[in-house]
């Protein structure tokens, strides 16, 4: 869509104009009227020039005495010694005799300057300010923030129709999202059949979800569907730093959306003005002002008319309860990461934007970037046609997308650092500890590949598992699975060199995280049964937790999590003593080839099994 931007007149601009002709005329017209620069010289230096008959104006002064050089330009000052016959001498040097070397300027000239002449300054620029204030307030808008801040009430970009916006053909992967907002369109297009049947559209619709999954694409959509013109604000415009600013914000932008009705206003980010209020004294009043204001207006307008509000955030538990009620944020649309199909279908419209080679799998690549978001499957895509410009290649190949993949997921490779041959090999055993552990599971991800190449990220290999079909719960018997397989890397280098180092950091971090999940979250402990042990808040930001229990409870939480991840730690050092011979082959060929796929793990594994 095209951008209709309207003109901006900043008073404050007037002021400045005043100021600057004010001191251009005091530096370029009138240098030394105010002022006079006197250099100030030794009483040597004023009998020299005394003897040689340099003096042309003189002022003897009861503390100091003034002159100036022949041509009056320059002004001295000297200070006062006992000397009787200096008059004398300064006579016979031909010197004047004066009592107003250093007079600034005429009386009636020094008035005209340095009053007059601001007083009149001034006086134009107020009454500008008046003419255009009550312009303004014509106009209905704000005159204290078009005096403060030099532009008229909300900072919304207004976009025009367009007939070459975007459409719900431009974003995949949501489409039950779409769906409820097919409706908001429908409308838009035709509200006479709504009116007909006595139904009214929803006033508002608030978009949710985690960072990246097109939000904020979804509501432009629904604007380049309807073919109306498309307000887009963030929340934290509406905040300013003297109270009521923000509330007046909102009454200009819904008056502007009701002039221009039907049309959508998107409010992007809108936890910035509609966290809960918590009504105690010393909260936040602008926020809590601008917020009152907006739930007042969403009050206020006619739905009929056809002005839809959409609204987006990534922590929807933090919005005010009377934001979320029925007759304002009537619809609730969650956003979510999508699944395997949907990724397919990102990736398609990503990849209609580069030139691609004919071998390339869309399936594969979105099997592989489990958890993605639309944002970074953009980025996949992105990153696999910049990679293919650096090898010199006209077209992007699955090999591409694929590096592309671990490049998002784990960074670029770090070709710079080199490591040392016992790191490498013990690296190498790390990774294959995991790979093993996990191939001689059952109901585990099969191994995608096997590198030891650093990374940008900080990780100096890692083993990547990829589900051949996405599902969506998981039972105690494959988290525990899981816990095995974090643990193998530990457990490889406890066999095989009897020493642990920090390469397992990550994996500790993970298999913790995990175990204590399945004991306060999922109900997967004896002894605690079905008892909620912990609260998620900002699910969609990180999954931040909290336990809710009490002091004793949490060191029985704490025992069970360590047994549980002492368990599966054993459960993984078994396994690899069970098949150390092929835990040595492995790693001395990924030390060998610093990367293996899939294939060739299992293609090794077998034919190890044949021989033996």
């Amino acid at each position: 869509m095209q951008e209709m931007k309207s003109p901006k007149k900043p008073l404050i601009y007037y002021c400045l104009i005043g100021l600057t002709l004010y001191l251009l005329l005091n530096i370029f017209f009138f240098p030394n009227v105010l002022r006079r620069t006197v250099q100030e010289v030794g009483y040597d230096t004023f009998m020299d020039m005394t003897e040689n008959g340099e003096i042309g104006t003189v002022e003897i002064e009861s503390n100091q005495i003034l002159f100036t050089d022949k041509d009056n330009t320059t002004y001295y000052k000297t200070g006062i010694i006992d000397d009787p016959n200096l008059v004398e001498r300064l006579y016979n040097s031909g010197a004047e005799f004066s009592s107003d070397i250093v007079e600034q300027v005429s009386p009636v000239a020094y008035v005209l300057i340095s009053y007059v002449l601001p007083i009149v300054i001034f006086v134009v620029i107020g009454r500008i300010l008046t003419k255009s204030m009550r312009k303004r307030m014509n106009d209905g808008a704000n005159p204290m923030n078009s005096m403060m801040f030099g532009q008229r009430g909300s900072n919304a970009k207004v976009y025009v129709k367009s007939s070459d916006g975007i459409k719900f053909s431009d974003v995949a992967g949501e489409d039950e999202a779409k769906d409820l907002l097919r409706e908001i369109v429908d409308f838009l297009h035709n509200p006479q059949a709504y009116k007909e049947m006595g139904a009214s559209c929803p006033k508002g619709a608030l978009l949710s979800g985690p960072p990246g999954t097109g939000k904020t694409l979804l509501a432009k959509a629904v604007a380049g569907e309807a073919n109306v013109p498309f307000f887009s604000i963030s929340g934290s415009e509406f905040v300013e730093m003297f109270v009521g600013m923000g509330a007046s914000k909102v009454r200009d932008l819904f008056r502007q959306a009701s002039e221009k009705a039907p049309c959508i206003v998107f409010i992007d980010e809108i936890d910035a003005i509609g966290k809960k209020r918590n009504g105690q004294y010393g909260g936040n009043d602008e926020r809590e002002q601008t917020l009152n204001q907006l739930l007042t207006e969403m009050d206020g307008f006619d739905a009929t008319k056809g002005v839809v509000i959409l609204a987006a955030t990534n922590q929807p538990d933090s919005l005010d309860p009377a934001l979320l009620r029925p007759g304002r944020f009537d619809r609730r649309i969650p956003v979510d990461l999508p699944d395997l199909k949907g990724r397919e279908e990102i990736l398609e419209v990503h990849g209609k934007k580069i030139k691609l080679a004919d071998n390339v799998d869309f399936s594969v690549i979105a099997r592989m970037a489990s958890g993605a978001s639309g944002a970074e499957l953009a980025n996949i895509v992105n990153e696999a046609a910049l990679r293919a410009v650096r090898r010199k290649s006209s077209v992007t190949t699955q090999e591409d997308l694929m590096e592309s993949v671990e490049t998002v997921i784990a960074g670029y490779q770090k070709k710079n650092r080199l490591l040392s041959d016992k790191e490498k090999l013990i690296v190498s055993y790390h990774e294959i500890g995991h790979a093993l552990v996990a191939a001689k599971q059952s109901n585990s991800a099969p191994v995608q590949k096997i590198t030891i190449i650093p990374r940008t990220s900080g990780a100096l290999g890692y083993t990547m598992q990829v589900e051949e079909q996405e599902h969506f719960l998981m039972n105690r018997t494959e988290m525990e699975n899981k816990i095995a397989t974090l643990a193998g890397g530990r457990a490889a280098e406890e066999m095989i060199f009897g020493e642990i180092t920090t390469g397992a950091s990550n994996d500790i971090e993970q298999a913790t995280r995990l175990a204590r999940a399945m004991i306060t979250r999922y109900g997967m402990s004896d002894e605690f049964d079905m008892v909620a042990l912990e609260t998620v808040t900002n699910q969609y930001l990180g999954g931040d937790t909290s336990l809710a229990c009490s002091a004793e409870t949490q060191t029985k939480i704490d025992e069970k999590v360590v047994a549980l991840v002492k368990q599966e730690h054993q459960k993984a050092r078994q396994i690899l003593e069970e098949n150390k011979d092929k835990l040595h082959e492995l790693a001395k060929y990924l030390y060998d080839h610093e990367t293996i796929t899939g294939e060739e793990f299992m293609q090794i594994l077998e034919a190890q099994e044949e021989r033996e």
